[in-house]
């Protein structure tokens, strides 16, 4: 556990939270004390060891399943939450303080290359799922709570061999304008944290050393996020000293772009 505390109490959910930075955003909330809830769409031995991590640092966690991108998806997980919520801390009063959307899926093909079905599933993942959580987890988020929905820089630039994957982030960071304003009054804040070229699995192509040296060079730093990197920034969303901070679209990029 961190010295800080600052989630101490509270409940916390991170959509994709077993692994890359929904990983690291999970072991993050939890070593501020939050009990978090790790979801996972197919990976169940990934949910498994990230709550073990957890456990093993000091922090509470448990694993809710729910496949995104079909039917009914947001009140699957829902359900689920709800079920392992009381299931494994029956002495929590039920609701929520946190939600991540993280979740998410790319799509790197340049628009001849997209098909009708490849835009429904990345539309319906990153989009739509998001979309309806947040829909039926309102009545759930106490006042105060916190939404935090995971972005990317390209919606900021031009980058026409993933135009289908940032259309969809495009559209999750008006979700935040829109909620920000609407939830204002019950104290909620809404941000965006948009992480750049940030090393984790979901890019396969960081494994070529020359296109790591290429993507690294475009941070002011010179190097490759880490999802711990994007985890402190959530941290900082989430936490009470963000409470003046609504609306806004975080750059989590390392300074991508600083030079041109």
């Amino acid at each position: 556990m961190t010295a800080t505390g600052r989630h101490q109490g509270m409940t916390a959910l991170v959509t994709g939270g077993s692994r890359g930075i929904g990983r690291a955003v999970s072991r993050r909330l939890a070593r501020d004390g939050a009990l978090v809830a790790v979801h996972y769409g197919h990976d169940e031995a990934a949910a498994d060891r990230t709550v073990k991590e957890i456990e093993t640092d000091g922090g509470r966690a448990f694993a809710i399943h729910a496949e995104l991108g079909v039917r009914a998806d947001a009140a699957t997980l829902w359900s689920a939450f709800d079920r392992e919520l009381a299931t494994h801390a029956p002495d929590t009063e039920p609701g929520l303080d946190i939600l991540v959307n993280n979740a998410g899926i790319t799509l790197p093909r340049t628009i001849e290359h997209v098909t009708e079905e490849d835009y429904d599933r990345v539309f319906a993942i990153n989009t739509k799922a998001p979309f309806f959580i947040l829909q039926q987890g309102l009545r759930r988020l106490r006042d105060g709570g916190r939404i935090i929905n995971i972005s990317s820089a390209a919606t900021r630039f031009a980058y026409p061999g993933i135009i289908a994957y940032s259309m969809t982030k495009a559209a999750l960071d008006h979700l935040t304008l829109s909620l920000a304003l609407e939830l204002a009054p019950r104290n909620i804040t809404v941000n965006t944290v948009a992480p750049g070229f940030t090393e984790t699995e979901i890019n396969p192509t960081l494994k070529n050393p020359q296109i790591r040296q290429a993507l690294s060079a475009h941070s002011a730093f010179g190097r490759l996020g880490r999802p711990a990197d994007i985890a402190d920034v959530v941290a900082f969303v989430a936490s009470e000293d963000a409470r003046w901070v609504t609306g806004q679209w975080l750059d989590a990029t390392g300074g991508v772009g600083l030079g041109l």
